[in-house]
């Protein structure tokens, strides 16, 4: 069975799926490891106008979606630790989505990326598609999209 698996979560409705899954899975495999990474990269000016940091927070718009980006993180090891997995690891990381998705999981030796359908989405999404078909064509790893 795996022994490590990594949900990319970025907090919305299919990434809390796909921790349910993970959740799932891990129960299944016993011993496996469970990671969760969330991942933010800095916006344009255009993406910035539409992006989920709020109106009222000013500052380095890198710092506000770093900080946003730990409590993202912070929830999902929180859903994970309501359903009784406390040793449930979290990381937030910078850069292009899908890509650092993949290297994430070929530097820590994932077996297997359990990841949603659709997530939060992004300017990007819209022009170069959605990062779970980008993340099951670049994986060395099986990917579960759920």
């Amino acid at each position: 069975m795996f022994k490590s698996i990594l949900v990319p979560f970025d907090g919305s409705q299919g990434a809390q799926t796909a921790l349910r899954k993970a959740l799932e899975l891990r129960a299944i495999c016993g011993e496996c490891s469970l990671t969760l990474l969330t991942v933010y990269r800095h916006h344009s000016m255009l993406e910035a106008s539409i992006s989920m940091v709020g109106a009222d927070q000013t500052g380095n718009l890198d710092e506000i979606m770093r900080g946003h980006a730990k409590e993202v993180a912070e929830n999902g090891k929180a859903i994970a630790a309501k359903a009784g997995y406390t040793d449930v690891r979290a990381f937030v990381k910078s850069g292009p989505t899908a890509r650092v998705i993949v290297s994430f999981a070929q530097e820590h030796q994932i077996d297997l990326i359990v990841i949603g359908s659709r997530g939060l989405g992004s300017f990007e999404g819209y022009l170069l598609g959605s990062v779970s078909h980008k993340v099951t064509g670049l994986a060395a790893c099986p990917v579960m999209v759920v």
